[in-house]
Formats: structure tokens, sequence, C-alpha cells
């Protein structure tokens, strides 16, 4: 029996969005790409526990995040040197201002701390609940409420020009 049954069919449906978590997370799409390989070779792995268990994708989710923090902490010592930003991809229409809003939004969740940053993630663009988050990052519901006020004030001062887009994040779901 194939230990890997059914893990290409997961990877092929599912890498674009567990993708663009690692992206959300890293805010570099070579990162991006180390993390997901990371957390995809250590999956495969486990596969068949895993696939038996019923929900493969919420524990790729949780490692990404998890391994994502491992980095960081390894990493805390060096002194990294950034490099020039990607070109944009130019495709769709996209108005100056999406873009101009987007930078700025990347921009503002780099400076966050990464627990923020993981939190506000999996909040609102994954759209979790409390609950799901909490259990993903390991913490209590209260902890995501008071992670995500803090980070949506963090974001209001770092990029004020984003107001419109964190006018529709709820305060009072965030509130601890």
């Amino acid at each position: 029996m194939d230990p890997y049954e059914g893990f290409r069919e997961f990877v092929r449906g599912r890498q674009q969005a567990l993708m663009r978590t690692a992206y959300l997370l890293t805010g570099d799409a070579p990162q991006a790409e180390d993390l997901l390989q990371t957390v995809l070779m250590r999956t495969a792995r486990h596969w068949r526990r895993l696939a038996a268990n019923g929900d493969p994708e919420a524990y790729v989710r949780k490692a990404l995040i998890n391994e994502h923090v491992s980095w960081y902490r390894r990493r805390r010592g060096r002194v990294e040197t950034p490099t020039a930003h990607p070109p944009e991809s130019g495709r769709g229409r996209d108005t100056g201002d999406e873009s101009l809003h987007r930078l700025a939004l990347r921009d503002a969740l780099l400076r966050l701390t990464r627990r923020q940053r993981a939190v506000l993630v999996l909040r609102f663009y994954e759209d979790r609940s409390i609950e799901e988050t909490a259990y993903l990052l390991g913490c209590s519901p209260g902890t995501v409420k008071s992670q995500t006020n803090h980070a949506l004030g963090w974001l209001r001062v770092l990029a004020p020009e984003l107001a419109d887009l964190l006018r529709d994040a709820d305060p009072q779901e965030a509130a601890p």
C-alpha cells in the first residue's frame, strides 16, 4: 500500500491556498515557498495517520504557523539584509490605489509581531473563528481577541491610509 495515497491530490488541490497563507506569514515569496515545502515534507511522513484523522489541512496550517515562528526564533540572532520587492505581476485590472493599499498593508503587516500577523491572517484572510484561531495557535480565545485588538490598533497607527479596510473589522469581536 502506498503510504502517500491521497497526499499528492491533497497538495495539488490545496497548494495555492496554503502558499497564500505562507506568503502572508512570511511576506516574501521565496521564504513562503521554503516554509510550505518544509511543512509538506514533514506532513508527507505522517500522511497516513493525518488522513485517517480526517482534517489534514488543519494540521498543515498549524504546522505552517509553528514552523514560521520556529524559523524566527532560530534566526533571531542573525542579521539579514532585505532585498528589493519583486515587481507586480501585471495580471488583472489593478488600479494604482489598490496597489498602494496592498503594498501599505503588506509593509504594515510585516511590522507587526509574528503572533499578531498570524492572528490577523487566520481571522481576516482565512475567515477563521476566534475558537479555530485559538486552536491553531495553541492559545486561549481571550489571547486571540487581545492580539487581534492590539494588531488592528497597530495597523491603524502604521497605515492610516487603510482606515476603510480596518473599519470593516468588528471592534466588539476583537475586544478582550
